[in-house]
C-alpha cells in the first residue's frame, strides 16, 4: 500500500507525462506559488530553513521556465516574460532578506494572474474533447428528437 505522500507524488508524475506544453506551464506556475506559500508560512512560523528551501525551490522553477523561452519564435512576448520572471526573481530574494510575507504574497498574486492568463489560453487554443450526448436506453439523446431528427441508441 502506497503512502499518501508516494500516492501523491505518482499521481503528480502521471499529469506531467500527460501534460500538454501549456499545461505544464500551468504546473510550474502552481508549484512555485506553492512553494512560496509554504516560505510565507514559513517566515510566519520563523522557520529559516523552510523559508529558504521554498523560496530555492520557486527560484528553480522560475528558471525553468525562463530557460524554456524561444526568442526567436516568441519574440516581444518572450522578452516580456524574461523580465517577468526577472522581477519575481529579485523580489523573492528581497523578500526573503527582509524576511517579508507581504512582498512574497506579492509575488505569489503576480504568478496568480499571469498563471490564470495560461489557463485561459489553455481554453482557447488547446480543443476540448466533444462532449458525448448522454443516451438512455432506446431513447433520444439529449437535443435528439422523436421525428427523425438527431438520435443515438445503443443496445447490452
Amino acid at each position: 500500500m502506497k503512502s499518501p505522500l508516494e500516492a501523491k507524488l505518482a499521481y503528480r508524475e502521471n499529469a506531467v507525462r500527460s501534460a500538454t506544453p501549456i499545461e505544464l506551464v500551468v504546473i510550474l506556475f502552481d508549484t512555485a506559488i506553492e512553494d512560496m506559500r509554504r516560505a510565507v508560512s514559513a517566515v510566519q512560523a520563523s522557520d529559516v530553513e523552510e523559508r529558504a528551501n521554498a523560496v530555492r525551490h520557486a527560484l528553480l522553477i522560475l528558471q525553468q521556465l525562463q530557460g524554456t523561452l524561444d526568442f526567436e519564435r516568441g519574440g516581444q512576448v518572450a522578452k516580456q516574460f524574461e523580465q517577468f520572471y526577472n522581477l519575481i526573481r529579485a523580489k523573492l530574494l528581497e523578500s526573503q532578506l527582509r524576511n517579508s510575507p507581504e512582498l512574497m504574497a506579492q509575488q505569489m498574486q503576480f504568478m496568480s494572474e499571469v498563471r490564470d492568463c495560461w489557463v485561459e489560453a489553455k481554453r482557447l487554443i488547446e480543443p476540448q474533447p466533444a462532449s458525448l450526448p448522454i443516451v438512455s436506453p432506446g431513447g433520444p439523446a439529449r437535443g435528439g428528437s422523436e421525428d427523425g431528427g438527431a438520435r443515438a441508441e445503443w443496445s447490452a
